[in-house]
């Protein structure tokens, strides 16, 4: 199946609030530089020109764009979420929820934005330097591999987020923690939430 057309079926599976906005997005970008590519990657929409670019996904409460070089692009209308603690260091999103109109101009803009970065092949780099590698516990990544949303989910999020719920799952002393810990992480990544929003013990 062409990308196009996995993208259509995507678009079409939505409520109709986060469909309308999904179809507008897309309407953007390509009204910003007609010959953005369309791509189908880790089971979301992407769009590529010179390389990786913006990718945006549907979740329970909002439609998020993700501008995988958005370190790099001014924001002068502060459409970019705020940066978390841990978070990577280059991504950035702009997040719409239900009842919120798309900022047309200033979103086309961080589109062109985009495209004159990846044209000079600049590339993100940590000023931290690399970040250690992100042990997650088998059980956690066994169960959220056998739910296709869920593994989406958690494929989308950032380094921290990965990491709060790696954490969480491995701190448990006993089984029975371990394994509910498991079950709720399920839960919130099926959802689309990081950690910090389902606070359970």
């Amino acid at each position: 199946m062409l990308p196009q057309e996995q993208i259509n079926i995507y678009i079409a599976e939505q409520d109709e609030w986060k469909r309308r906005t999904l179809v507008r997005l897309r309407q953007l970008i390509h009204q910003a530089d007609p010959s953005i590519e369309e791509n189908w990657r880790w089971d979301m929409p992407h769009f590529d020109h010179n390389g990786i670019m913006i990718g945006m996904r549907a979740f329970k409460e909002f439609v998020s764009v993700w501008f995988h070089k958005g370190s790099l692009i001014k924001d002068p209308k502060k459409l970019f979420e705020p940066l978390e603690k841990g978070a990577e260091k280059g991504l950035r999103a702009y997040k719409i929820h239900e009842g919120e109109a798309i900022n047309e101009a200033g979103f086309t803009d961080l589109v062109k934005k985009a495209i004159a970065v990846n044209a000079k092949g600049t590339k993100v780099t940590e000023a931290r330097g690399p970040k250690k590698a992100l042990v997650v516990p088998e059980e956690l990544e066994s169960v959220l591999r056998k739910d296709p949303t869920a593994w989406a989910n958690w494929e989308a999020y950032t380094y921290s987020h990965k990491k709060e719920y790696a954490e969480w799952v491995a701190d448990a002393k006993k089984d029975e923690t371990r394994k509910r810990r498991i079950a709720q992480a399920l839960e919130m990544i099926r959802e689309g939430k990081g950690r910090n929003e389902g606070q359970k013990a």
